[in-house]
């Protein structure tokens, strides 16, 4: 079982995360129109970046958000996913409230499909039942080139690797 920490303090995870070379797996998430979209029916043939987050109601996710949808706009044909056990009305208020509108908002909060099937999910702690901060990045064949869970939640995470794995694929 995998580990991160918040503020110096170990907090367990659901297991060990997806890593490069592995098959991204499918998930169901709600995006703001509270309508649901899955990562293999929606965005086939496309390649993606999965940003999870545990809230968007915390500035480093805030922060990652804003960096992750100003980079993704450099780019073009990827599409961005944040990922969140936050509502999508939540979600939705802060992407609009700061113009960010290159990144789809995933929220996990009805199934838990993406903390489940990408082994993110906090255990216990605080922010039990939340996803631990994680980037994937996706070829379009569905395939992972890029894989970090960020071992300190207050933490971002590692910006210029997942872009440069970004840029390999494009």
């Amino acid at each position: 079982m995998s580990s991160v920490t918040l503020k110096g303090k170990k907090f367990s995870i659901k297991g060990d995360i997806p890593v490069e070379g592995e098959n991204a797996v499918d998930f169901t998430f709600v995006k703001s129109d509270l309508s649901e979209s899955s990562l293999y029916d929606d965005y086939a043939g496309k390649i993606k970046v999965l940003i999870a987050v545990p809230s968007l109601d915390t500035g480093i996710c805030q922060m990652e958000t804003k960096r992750f949808n100003q980079e993704l706009s450099k780019r073009e044909g990827v599409v961005g996913i944040v990922i969140s056990k936050d509502l999508p009305f939540a979600m939705n208020r802060f992407c609009e409230a700061e113009g960010v509108s290159n990144v789809i908002i995933g929220s996990d909060y009805r199934y838990s499909d993406f903390i489940n099937e990408y082994n993110t999910e906090i255990l216990n702690g605080p922010l039990k039942g939340l996803s631990a901060r994680a980037v994937f990045v996706v070829d379009a064949e569905d395939k992972i080139v890029y894989s970090e869970l960020v071992p300190e939640i207050a933490q971002e995470p590692e910006y210029d690797k997942a872009l440069a794995a970004l840029d390999g694929i494009m």
